[in-house]
Formats: C-alpha cells, structure tokens, sequence
C-alpha cells in the first residue's frame, strides 16, 4: 500500500517525512512540494529550487523489504526515475554517477538517498528534485528542465502523482545485483566517451569505465591509469 501526500511548502520533503512516518504503516509514504525553501543534495550539498515551477518529491520505502545493498538499492533507485523521465521526455535519459539524472547533457534531477530508523523502524529515505517547468537557471549552466528541453509542459500534481506510481510499483519487485549494475552501467552518462576531470587541483582527460558493486567510478586517466573514485574524490567537468 503506497500513501502520497502534498505539502503547500516546506524546508525540506526528506525532513517532513518523519512526521508522517509515526502515523503511517504503509510500505511506500511519500509528501511532495512546490515549494521546498531548504533542500539538501547528495555529501551536504544544497539544493534550490524555484517556487511552483519544480518537485520536491520524498518516497521513505521499509528498508526489510529489500535485500539488495544500499549501493544497489541507490542504483536501481536512480534507473528506476530515468525510465520514468525517459518516457515522459520521449528520449534517452543518462545517470550521471553517482546521484544526477541527465537529458541532453543537461542535469534536471538530483536524488539523495538516506537510511534512517523512524519509529523503530528502518527506512530508505529517497529525496529527489525534478526541474520540471523552469525557465531560468543563472549561473547554473548544467543544469535545465523538462519544459526547456522538450518544450512540454507539465501539471506538477499529476506529475508527482505519476512519479509516485511509477516509483512504487518499480519498487515492489527487485531485479538482481548482476541486473541493475548492468542497467546502471548502460545508462551511465559519458561512459566510454573522453572526458575532462578535476583531480586535486589538476585537470586531465579521462575515461569513465564503469560504476562497481562498492558504488565507485572506474576512470582510465590519460596521466594516472585506471583508478576507482568515491564521490567528491574527482570531478566530472565534461
């Protein structure tokens, strides 16, 4: 049973689930906003967005349920989303590693994803930020919308309604390790493609090779070799 409920405004939907997480028995809880004021991103990053133009989506999911390791649960959580945005945008969606689903090279999801135990109860918390009809982004040059590179636009209640039934229904039945790390690795975003990353302070041309079981990114280095990187260990500049 899935429970889906709509928040006017809040500091931050992976915060406010709590609230309804000690009333709630369900297997999927999720609250979604418009109008999210202290969003948080992935290792303590923020994330902002503006008001009534974008989601703010959080699904909490009963972590006995699943078998699979955070790292995979993480994976298919993020393949799950892109098949979901790839048929609404009518072309191929990327996961750009770890944590950003990527249309025509351009972000326009960010996800985090917490373990938390609430009610004695243990919890995958799964945040998620959807550009949807935002025009304007300043200084944020990789980052876009569905309405910008599509030119569609969306009703944001139908469209978290959606998400929510996409998302549970996905989620009730697990592929294996061996399947998701094979679909997270083909829709990994500038796989086997040169690339430019940031080292330390150094710049160099690479190759992404493949994401790993551990949740690390294999990158061939035109300087350095093959390496494995935890995320905040180098940067993708593209």
């Amino acid at each position: 049973m899935s429970q889906l409920f709509y928040l006017n405004e809040c500091s931050s939907t992976n915060d406010e689930i709590s609230k309804f997480l000690l009333y709630e028995n369900s297997d999927f809880v999720a609250v979604y906003t418009f109008n999210q004021t202290k969003g948080r991103g992935q290792y303590g990053n923020t994330w902002s967005s503006t008001a009534e133009k974008n989601l703010a989506y959080t699904l909490a999911v009963k972590a006995e349920n699943f078998t699979a390791s955070d790292v995979m649960f993480n994976y298919y959580t993020a393949i799950v989303i892109s098949d979901f945005l790839a048929n609404l945008a009518e072309n191929p969606v990327k996961i750009k590693w770890p944590n950003d689903i990527i249309l025509k090279n351009k972000k326009i999801v960010g996800i985090l994803i917490e373990k938390k135990k609430i009610n004695h109860q243990n919890y995958f918390i799964i945040g998620a930020g959807f550009n949807i009809l935002q025009e304007t982004f300043g200084e944020i040059s990789n980052a876009s919308s569905l309405l910008t590179l599509t030119g569609k636009s969306f009703d944001l209640h139908e469209f978290a309604l959606q998400l929510n039934i996409f998302l549970t229904e996905n989620l009730k039945f697990f592929p294996s390790g061996q399947e998701i790390l094979n679909l997270f690795n083909k829709n990994l975003f500038r796989k086997d493609e040169i690339s430019v990353f940031e080292k330390g302070k150094k710049r160099q041309n690479g190759i992404i090779r493949k994401a790993d079981e551990k949740g690390e990114l294999w990158i061939e280095l035109e300087d350095d070799g093959l390496q494995s990187f935890y995320h905040k260990e180098i940067k993708l500049l593209y």
